[in-house]
């Protein structure tokens, strides 16, 4: 029987596949698994590439098989669906992820420890807090406009409201059975602004005490929010071999559809870790918002790309800027320095 050098595993809660081939890629075997005996099975395996798909669990199944001398590598899922023959079963898709992994040019992810996960679950709660805030506010400005009162938008706007409801003059115009659903929604909003105080202040605290981060922060445009987030979310630096290709990763980088020799770019793909992307870009914004209302450094390129860019594409572009400054400064282990300028 020839010896298992790739065993493709297609993870599940309880029901998981394994397709073993040796190092031609012929199949060695193929068997289903439960939970409880997938690590027993992998123990009496020898050592050799297992390959999961990067989903769900896959970085806590990848630590335990690690422990175990096997060689894990994580793909990312669309990168195994090309090798899905037809149809879709368990035993298909191990076979197309035990394939993908024997592949030369195939791109792996990073396994995560367990304080990496730990680090990013911050961000992901911050976030989740904010979009139950959003919710919040616009339930209460809809609810309002059913009665005749117009709320402005945002968030700045709400501890007013919340003082109006208290008014006489407002909240006789509005029924008996309203009021208490009001008073409740105002509540939760303000126990919501409080967690997400307390969140920003440990992302703070994080911030400082992180000599990357602290180095981050130097760059126009990223905070301790962006900053702590590239350094938890974001895999080893070293991963990318320049700066655009962690620009790529991030899903900053025009897409693509060229052919006959004819290159033609569309808008960025959107592809990598939208969290990263997303605060890049709102700082980027920021930047671009401040230069629009202040100025703009003489010469920069700042200025020259809003002279002929609409606002919204300087800031996508600005944001592409910050993540190949991001790989520099991480890379070379030095502060950001600003650009001397250019003599008129």
């Amino acid at each position: 029987m020839s010896q298992v050098s790739t065993i493709g595993l297609d993870i599940a809660k309880n029901v998981f596949h394994a397709h073993g081939a040796d190092e031609r890629g012929v199949t060695v075997f193929s068997r289903k698994l439960t939970r409880g005996k997938l690590l027993d099975f992998f123990a009496g395996q020898p050592a050799c590439v297992v390959a999961l798909e990067a989903c769900g669990g896959a970085h806590h199944w990848a630590r335990q098989l690690q422990t175990m001398g096997h060689e894990v590598r994580l793909i990312p899922p669309a990168y195994v669906k090309p090798f899905v023959k037809r149809n879709k079963s368990d035993a298909i898709d191990a076979e197309a992820i035990c394939e993908a992994a024997q592949r030369p040019g195939m791109r792996f992810v990073a396994v995560k420890s367990e304080q990496q996960q730990a680090a990013g679950l911050v961000f992901r709660t911050r976030d989740l807090v904010v979009r139950q805030r959003t919710q919040l506010i616009n339930a209460i400005r809809g609810h309002l406009a059913e009665y005749g009162w117009v709320a402005p938008r945002g968030t700045a706007h709400m501890t007013m409201l919340a003082d109006l409801l208290e008014d006489d003059e407002m909240a006789s115009t509005l029924p008996e059975a309203a009021r208490p659903m009001f008073k409740l929604m105002v509540d939760m909003l303000a126990e919501l602004d409080r967690q997400i105080s307390v969140l920003d202040r440990e992302i703070a605290r994080r911030a400082k005490e992180d000599e990357a981060a602290r180095r981050l922060m130097t760059i126009p445009g990223i905070g301790p929010i962006a900053a702590t987030a590239i350094i938890a979310l974001a895999p080893p630096i070293e991963t990318f071999r320049k700066g655009r290709d962690f620009a790529a990763w991030l899903g900053l980088a025009p897409r693509q559809h060229s052919t006959g020799g004819k290159q033609r770019l569309g808008s960025i793909s959107k592809m990598g870790e939208r969290t990263i992307r997303r605060l890049l870009i709102i700082g980027g914004s920021s930047m671009v918002r401040q230069a629009c209302r202040f100025g703009a450094p003489a010469g920069s390129w700042l200025e020259r790309m809003l002279a002929r860019k609409p606002r919204m594409l300087v800031s996508v572009a600005l944001a592409n800027k910050m993540a190949r400054m991001v790989w520099a400064l991480l890379t070379k282990s030095e502060d950001y320095r600003a650009p001397a300028a250019v003599a008129a």
